[in-house]
């Protein structure tokens, strides 16, 4: 993870912060990297996990857990307010000089397949029963998700303080896939520790192959290293017209070259049609970003259930991710006027003066999961 976020960030040298489930004993990695190499200064070991103490929430509140975060990350946005609940989640956690302990009598998630959840019978005591993933979604579920990512927020303030202490760079790269909570990465630029900050296009376990091919590289390989930024993450396989043309025809599907095509597109567009766009080679990671991705109109609210209804046949409560030219995302996002996001990795409050001009990509916070498109990349 270390090297995932590091070797591919534009930094000579950097603290470096991972914040994960678990891997062998840690779960959370703190050091520096400096030129080629890649150095720990403190670890935070299992069972105290970050990572697995938003897993229980993602398990308490009907989800799958290591695997829909995210989705709980969105819940959190519709209870942006103190509520009856963020004094009981931060009992749960407590925030020491170097690191966090978790009050372990409220998960079980360390007991892994003995217990059918990641949370005890405490927690239920302390915030109710737990959802089933079949039940309707409440305002207390709404509710437990915004006092739960809170206090993320504050526990990883607060580890990014202790990778200073341990560090002391101006510039930080945060990975693991905690560093996949866009919510909190947006709020990097104002927390005033570091001067500068880097995610990975692929800073969780889906990116753990390039860092270990980075660390070999590094260790093994070559010497010396000119920091240069990963501007895309377009790694995966592509197709020539003429395979494209064969496998149309082979699956007896009608197909029509566009000379004007970008035109057809816009015009689409704005029309209300939906469109699968298909160029270049695939995205590495999670991310649709412009190569494998589903179009649509960002300015009428009822695109969102449109594309839910005929595409997605996903939660309502989830947001569009809006695709932004670089040179107008300032215009457009409350976000600093060099910062780029070529990847979705941070989400941003979209400017009072847009926000009615952006129904379908305007989350119920006022944010924006952006991605700034450069001309050069894509």
């Amino acid at each position: 993870h270390a090297a995932n976020g590091f070797f591919q960030s534009p930094f000579e040298k950097a603290d470096i912060l991972t914040i994960d489930g678990h891997g062998e004993a840690d779960t959370c990695f703190m050091g520096t990297g400096n030129g080629n190499t890649i150095k720990k200064t403190h670890q935070i070991t299992y069972p105290h996990s970050v990572g697995l103490f938003y897993g229980t929430f993602t398990d308490f509140l009907g989800f799958k857990p290591d695997s829909d975060e995210w989705k709980v990350m969105a819940l959190s946005s519709y209870a942006v307010n103190l509520n009856q609940y963020d004094e009981k989640v931060r009992s749960l956690i407590k925030l020491v000089p170097d690191g966090f302990e978790l009050d372990l009598n409220y998960f079980d998630y360390y007991t892994f397949d003995r217990r059918p959840n990641f949370f005890s019978s405490r927690m239920v005591e302390l915030l109710g029963p737990p959802r089933k993933a079949s039940d309707e979604l409440k305002q207390r579920h709404f509710e437990i998700a915004g006092a739960m990512q809170r206090v993320f927020v504050e526990t990883v303030t607060h580890l990014l303080n202790v990778t200073k202490k341990f560090g002391g760079s101006d510039n930080v790269v945060l990975s693991g896939g905690a560093a996949m909570n866009c919510v909190f990465n947006g709020l990097m630029d104002s927390i005033d520790i570091y001067r500068d900050s880097h995610i990975s296009h692929s800073p969780d376990d889906s990116g753990v192959s390039i860092g270990a091919a980075l660390l070999a590289h590094y260790r093994h390989g070559v010497s010396t290293r000119s920091p240069e930024e990963v501007r895309h993450n377009y790694f995966g396989p592509s197709f020539s017209d003429e395979e494209i043309s064969r496998i149309l025809e082979k699956n007896k599907i009608v197909a029509e070259k566009q000379q004007n095509l970008t035109e057809v597109v816009a015009q689409g567009l704005a029309d209300g049609n939906l469109i699968g766009w298909f160029q270049g080679a695939m995205e590495f990671g999670h991310r649709a970003l412009g190569n494998r991705s589903i179009l649509a109109d960002p300015r009428h609210e009822s695109t969102k259930d449109k594309v839910n209804s005929a595409v997605k046949f996903r939660e309502h409560f989830r947001p569009f991710a809006p695709a932004t030219l670089a040179e107008y995302a300032e215009e457009i996002f409350e976000m600093p006027k060099d910062r780029k996001v070529r990847f979705m990795e941070r989400a941003y409050i979209i400017r009072n003066s847009w926000r009615e001009k952006l129904g379908a990509v305007t989350h119920v916070d006022g944010t924006g999961r952006v991605q700034t498109v450069e001309k050069e990349d894509n």
